[in-house]
């Protein structure tokens, strides 16, 4: 073994660059694959886990006390296909008349438990303690809040205030805060809860068979509301979903590439090397220790870009995920990477690299060694010399003739050279695409150019001055200011859906509501009553498409709706509403927020500035012009390509590199007659550039199909015909050049060192 290893180390240090090659390839494969699993496991692991160690139930069921007694409920437990329940609890839904802190007016779904453990949905306490007499709750939350919210008291509309005395949070989002069982009767409940985990719950139809059986027994009509783990699953990784696609797009990309190149090399190394194989063979290696030399040369530089590809990949994960779940809750899972990730990367990538190199390594297996030193270094040439001579009664310059002839001598490492030279224009003509679409969707809703200002209207639970004006004086006042064109005021509160658990926000906007008809993609915005739009995420979530009609419920009072809009992006929780609407659920609500488009060419500061001097009790908000996503994903596409791009043009300069050392004789015989070192470049560069045009020619096709795979299945964006038809024939035929550009980067400098070549070295050499 010694012996291999110090051979193996010989061929490491006589073939540097070859080794230099294979390192950075493992090491921006590794990267993009890294990302690409991070998100995958973030999107599922963390969740699953946290849903585990609370034992979360996979329904929280809600059913009628006038039709159903607890003594029914409880039989419920032992029904087939019951895991674990725990119930029944008493369910009630009170009503907050202002904002607590950073819980929003509207409803508040309460139920009494005597403590947060139990079979089925044990509550984490987060700070405080648990309620365990009448007047004290505990609230549901995302993060600590802190020891100096506890004690504040919560205003109930219809009851008396209660006290918080904890905060803890559920996986299970089983409620917004729990009382103890005393507390119910003055909370006036109407529902009582039941907690289920079945024994099969991996799929929505398991889940419904598993409930249905569940239930099956029990009056019909008594179970109202029922919400699936699998919903608050898709909930938790809708962020995540929205990066994973392309993401997962280039980690393919990588890894064929990484396969290619790599065995190319070998390929080339061991073709290169038969007098080196033969002389191995003659010292007595035998064939598998030959064998060995070369993958253990493929080992060490995968080993070391693996490694250092890892760290990298591990860095930029962090702010992808820190983006990915911002603005979503997630309990108590902890989000971060997987152990099992850095695994697969430290182990399968320099696995990947040395089976890519298995194949090309067993030639050298087959050789013996006396074939193996009378090959030498000549290529075959029976095919390629006779199209060279084909192309030499053409017109063209002898230099290029002679170019275009040399991929024919070697077929194979052609077409692995042109297979990566495609798949780098494909993620070249991708990112293209991709970024074209993605700059679109951050300028939706913008297209005459003018700034929008966002006025919010004081509320004291947040420590603001209330205005003195009312919704429509503040409207009005805000229209009048120099510069405003378009005026919408908006309120916001939270409803309960028939049929959910959990509850909802819901937007109602009034005034110039045309500004936002660039904000659907299928149907229209919301103009009259009893209509609403909602993001992707929330109708795939809810089961929901346009035409579905739903109740809403605030202040005991309900509104029946239709869905006439899916909106481009939006808050996965949350509808858009008209006013009428709001006058059927809640008629004295105010507006919070004014939304002002200026005229073209307006001063938003100057407009700004006079908003402040109008009156108080209106604060500006911070504009949100900046995309994140858009910027995030633009970002890292760059990065990928960038990576992928080094990558194909590395595996023409392996290429070319030992193209020009089987040649050298032919090299050194072409200058003796006269060939200029200009010529020895045209012809080096030639030899690959018509490979790049080729595979130009092929990888836009990959890229636009790959485009239009990632942009029609991102979940939490629905992409309008506008933001996906984005190629136009002046792109195409610049992309058409990128194979090229790949293919004449990689061979540039391999053809200006044997441009260098004397004929005095070629001689000493042989």
């Amino acid at each position: 073994m010694s012996a291999v290893w110090a051979a193996s180390r010989a061929v490491v240090k006589r073939r540097k660059v070859q080794t230099a090659v294979i390192g950075l390839v493992v090491l921006c494969s590794t990267t993009t694959i890294l990302l690409t699993l991070a998100l995958l496991s973030a999107a599922s692991a963390p969740f699953e886990r946290a849903f585990g160690q609370q034992r979360g139930a996979h329904v929280v069921a809600a059913f009628d006390r006038a039709k159903v007694s607890d003594t029914q409920l409880a039989r419920t437990a032992g029904r087939p296909g019951v895991q674990a329940a725990a119930g029944p609890y008493l369910q009630a839904v009170v009503d907050l008349p202002e904002q607590w802190l950073w819980v929003p007016s509207g409803p508040l779904t309460v139920v009494g438990r005597s403590d947060p453990a139990g079979t089925v949905d044990r509550i984490r306490l987060l700070e405080g303690r648990w309620a365990t007499k009448p007047g004290e709750i505990v609230v549901n939350v995302q993060g600590t809040p802190g020891p100096d919210k506890l004690g504040t008291q919560l205003k109930v509309r219809g009851a008396p205030a209660l006290t918080v005395v904890g905060f803890a949070t559920s996986m299970s989002k089983s409620a917004g805060a729990w009382v103890a069982p005393e507390q119910m009767a003055a909370l006036h409940p109407a529902s009582v809860q039941m907690l289920y985990r079945f024994t099969q719950s991996s799929t929505d139809r398991q889940i419904r068979d598993s409930l249905s059986e569940a239930t099956a027994r029990l009056p019909t009509g008594s179970l109202t509301t029922t919400q699936s783990s699998l919903t608050l699953k898709r909930a938790f990784s809708a962020g995540v979903d929205s990066y994973l696609p392309f993401l997962t797009v280039f980690g393919i990309l990588g890894l064929l590439i990484s396969a290619l190149i790599v065995g190319n090399v070998v390929s080339g190394v061991v073709v290169s090397g038969y007098r080196h194989i033969g002389v191995l063979k003659a010292l007595g290696f035998t064939p598998n220790q030959v064998v060995a030399v070369y993958l253990t040369m493929v080992s060490v530089p995968a080993v070391a870009g693996c490694v250092v590809g890892t760290l990298i990949g591990d860095a930029l994960s962090q702010p992808i995920l820190r983006d990915a779940f911002s603005g979503i809750e997630t309990g108590s899972a902890a989000i971060g990477v997987s152990p099992w990730v850095y695994a697969v990367c430290l182990l399968g990538m320099p696995a990947l690299a040395i089976l890519a190199a298995l194949v090309p390594a067993l030639r050298a297996h087959r050789l013996s060694a006396s074939r193996a030193i009378s090959a030498g270094n000549a290529p075959r040439t029976g095919r390629g010399l006779r199209i060279q001579r084909g192309l030499s009664g053409t017109r063209l310059p002898r230099a290029v003739s002679l170019g275009l002839g040399q991929p024919f001598a070697r077929p194979g490492r052609t077409l692995m050279t042109m297979g990566a030279i495609v798949l780098g224009v494909t993620t070249v003509t991708l990112t293209t695409g991709l970024t074209s679409t993605m700059v679109a969707f951050g300028k939706h809703g913008q297209s005459n150019g003018a700034a929008w200002v966002n006025v919010e209207a004081g509320r004291p639970g947040l420590g603001q001055k209330a205005p003195k004006l009312s919704d429509r004086q503040i409207e009005e006042r805000l229209r009048s200011l120099p510069g405003a064109d378009l005026v919408t005021a908006r309120a916001l509160t939270k409803v309960r859906l028939a049929g959910y658990t959990q509850t909802a926000f819901a937007n109602f906007y009034r005034g110039d509501t045309q500004m936002y008809d660039s904000e659907i993609v299928r149907g229209h915005w919301p103009h009259g009553r009893g209509e609403v739009a909602a993001a992707p995420a929330f109708l795939n979530q809810h089961g929901l498409v346009v035409g579905d009609r739903i109740t809403l419920y605030l202040n005991g009072r309900q509104a029946r709706v239709t869905v006439v809009g899916e909106l481009i992006e939006g808050n996965p929780q949350a509808v858009e509403s008209t006013w009428q609407t709001l006058a059927e659920l809640a008629p004295d609500l105010r507006a919070v927020e004014y939304t002002v488009a200026l005229a073209e060419g307006a001063d938003a500061e100057a407009y700004a500035k006079a908003v402040k001097a109008s009156g108080p009790g209106l604060y500006l908000l911070p504009g949100g012009s900046t995309n994140t996503t858009t910027a995030t994903v633009v970002s890292f596409s760059a990065v990928f390509t960038v990576l992928l791009t080094i990558v194909a043009a590395l595996g023409v300069f392996n290429t070319v590199l030992l193209n020009t050392r089987e040649r050298r004789r032919d090299l050194g015989m072409l200058k003796s007659i006269g060939m200029t070192p200009r010529q020895v470049t045209v012809m080096t560069v030639t030899s690959v550039a018509g490979l790049g045009a080729v595979g130009g020619l092929l990888g836009i096709p990959l890229g636009i199909a790959a485009h239009r795979l990632l942009v029609d299945h991102v979940g939490v964006v629905a992409f309008p015909e506008s933001m996906k038809d984005v190629w136009h024939a002046p792109q195409l035929a610049v992309l058409a050049l990128a194979g090229v550009v790949i293919a004449v980067l990689g061979a540039l400098i391999p053809a200006r060192s044997a441009a260098r070549l004397t004929i005095a070295k070629v001689l000493h050499n042989e």
